[in-house]
C-alpha cells in the first residue's frame, strides 16, 4: 500500500508545493480546504492520486473531528496509508506590537496553533498497526529566531505552535512517532505585496536568494523519512533566520 499525507492548505502556494512534492515522490495525497473548494479539487485532479476533505479551521473542534474521522477504525479506505500530516494552513493578518487587534488574535491563535496541536493529537493517538510509525510536520516561520513586532498575533500563534511541537514530541506514546517543526523564510508574495516587491524581499536573507517552495517540499519529504530526532525545527529560507530584521521584509523592502 502506497504512503498517504494529509496536507492542510494544500490546494495552492506552500501547500500546493508540498503537495506535489509528496505526489512526485510517490504518495498518496489527501488536500484539506477551508474555503477553497474548487482549488482543492483542481489540485487533487492535477495529482496521480489525491483526494480532498474540509474542515474550517477556526473550528478547532471541527479541525479535530475531521482527522479523527479519518482515522477512525472502521473509516472507508483510502488508497494510501495515512503516515504523515502536514499542519501547513494559516492566516496571515496584520496586527502589531502597539495594539493586538483581538479578532485576529482570536483566529491566529485557533487557525495557527490550537488547530494544529488538536489534529496532531487526533492523528497521533488513533489506532494503528502494530509497529506503524506516523510524523506530524507543523509549518513555523523563521521568526522564531528572527522576530519582529509587525503581524504580532500570528507570530505569538507560530511561536505557540513551535512549543507545542517540543512538548508533542516529548509526549509521544509511540517510539517511532516524529514530531518536527519546518520553518520557511519569505518565499512567496504575501499580504498586500506586489509580484515585484518580493523581488527585494525575498532575497533579505544571507544567500541574497529566492527561497523555492520546492525546497520546503524537499525538505518536508526528508522529515516524512523520520530519521531526524523528533522536536527539532529544520529552517528553510536561504538563512534568514540568522539576521536581526527590525520589521517584516514586506516594509524593508519598501523603505
Amino acid at each position: 500500500m502506497m504512503p498517504a499525507v494529509l496536507i492542510t492548505g494544500g490546494a495552492k502556494r506552500i501547500g500546493g508545493a508540498i503537495a506535489q512534492g509528496f505526489a512526485d515522490a510517490g504518495w498518496h495525497v489527501v488536500i484539506h480546504y477551508g474555503h477553497h473548494r474548487g482549488e482543492a479539487e483542481e489540485t487533487a485532479a492535477s495529482l496521480p492520486s489525491a483526494e480532498t476533505v474540509h474542515a474550517d479551521l477556526a473550528d478547532v473542534d471541527a479541525a479535530h473531528a475531521m482527522v479523527a474521522a479519518m482515522m477512525a477504525e472502521g473509516a472507508a479506505a483510502r488508497p494510501g496509508d495515512l503516515r504523515v500530516l502536514v499542519n501547513c494552513a494559516a492566516v496571515f493578518r496584520y496586527d502589531d506590537a502597539a495594539a493586538i487587534n483581538p479578532e485576529v488574535f482570536a483566529e491566529a491563535m485557533a487557525v495557527n496553533a490550537e488547530a494544529p496541536v488538536r489534529m496532531a493529537q487526533a492523528f497521533l493517538g488513533a489506532p494503528r498497526r502494530p509497529g506503524a510509525a506516523r510524523s506530524v510536520i507543523n509549518l513555523l516561520d523563521m521568526k522564531l529566531a528572527n522576530p519582529n513586532p509587525d503581524f504580532f498575533s500570528y507570530t505569538m500563534a507560530k511561536h505557540t505552535l513551535a512549543a507545542a511541537t517540543r512538548m508533542l514530541a516529548m509526549g509521544a506514546l509511540h517510539a517511532g512517532d516524529r514530531v518536527y517543526g519546518l520553518a520557511p523564510g519569505a518565499m512567496l508574495p504575501s499580504f498586500d505585496q506586489a509580484p515585484e516587491e518580493h523581488e527585494t524581499s525575498g532575497r533579505m536573507n544571507l544567500l541574497a536568494r529566492l527561497t523555492d517552495p520546492a525546497e520546503l517540499a524537499d525538505a518536508a519529504l526528508a522529515l516524512s523519512a523520520g530519521w531526524l530526532a523528533s522536536g527539532e525545527v529544520l529552517y528553510v529560507d536561504s538563512g534568514q533566520h540568522l539576521l536581526a530584521q527590525p520589521r517584516d521584509v514586506l516594509y524593508l523592502a519598501r523603505q
